[in-house]
């Protein structure tokens, strides 16, 4: 309450009420560009997995399927060698691997994840009003979670519709409205800080373990090959193709001896 006109200067908890405010905005200002920059980061991950796959990917599963071929071919030419059948066997697990999720991934459409202004901004304002570090319980929260989950993927598949159906369910919803009162609000706000803050820190951790990741590391080096005018997905292609002629004609000549 502002007491300025009546002479009376706030009360102590009030000054440290509007003190908190202004650094929990600042905060949740902050935690809502992070959040955008993750889910960028994890949207272009998985744009280039799919890319990775379908050029690189299922050239992979192809060889990995020869090389198993190969090693059962060898293993049923020799019954009695222990070796020959532990290579066989791991050889298929390996193939069978590389196939599961690899051929519906590749398929997929593989265009460069580049979301739109509107996009940006309705995910921001989702975050805004629905993230879980906002929550007041531990009921609210589980169900921010459910939706921040369901944003963060209609985000990455550039759903606009999804994400405006997933905001405008909240806003309608009872848990968007919350009581008054100066020492349960300071309480709020305070914890809502160290939830923020906590959050902040766990972005900052995904970050980093998406950025260790072989993933990662691969889209740097396609992109920096990229700018120099290079391929490097295709040269691995080509590197990926060599190797299954040698395998194709491996095969072709153990089973014709």
């Amino acid at each position: 309450m502002n007491l300025d006109h009546l002479g009376l200067r706030p009360k102590p908890e009030e000054e440290e009420l509007e003190v908190k405010k202004r650094e929990l905005q600042d905060l949740e200002v902050r935690l809502i560009e992070n959040e955008l920059q993750l889910a960028n980061l994890k949207g272009e991950i998985a744009t280039f997995e799919k890319l990775y796959l379908k050029i690189v990917g299922v050239r992979y599963v192809e060889l990995d399927e020869i090389e198993a071929q190969i090693a059962e071919f060898l293993a049923r030419r020799n019954p009695g060698n222990a070796k020959a059948q532990a290579t066989a066997k791991e050889a298929r697990a390996r193939a069978e691997e590389s196939c599961s999720g690899a051929a519906a991934l590749a398929v997929e459409g593989t265009n460069p994840f580049s979301p739109s202004p509107t996009l940006k901004g309705l995910y921001r304002e989702v975050a805004r009003r629905i993230h879980p570090d906002l929550a007041m319980d531990e009921a609210d929260r589980a169900k921010r979670q459910k939706l921040m989950a369901d944003a963060n993927q209609a985000y990455e598949n550039g759903d606009e519709a999804k994400l405006r159906a997933i905001l405008e369910d909240y806003e309608s919803s009872p848990e968007a409205v919350f009581g008054k009162g100066l020492g349960d609000e300071l309480v709020r706000v305070i914890r809502k800080i160290a939830q923020v803050k906590r959050r902040l820190s766990e972005i900052e951790n995904e970050v980093t373990q998406v950025e260790k990741s072989e993933l990662f590391v691969l889209k740097v080096k396609v992109d920096k090959a990229a700018k120099e005018g290079g391929d490097l997905l295709r040269q691995m292609a080509l590197d990926i193709d060599s190797r299954l002629a040698d395998a194709r004609d491996r095969l072709e000549s153990l089973s014709t001896k």
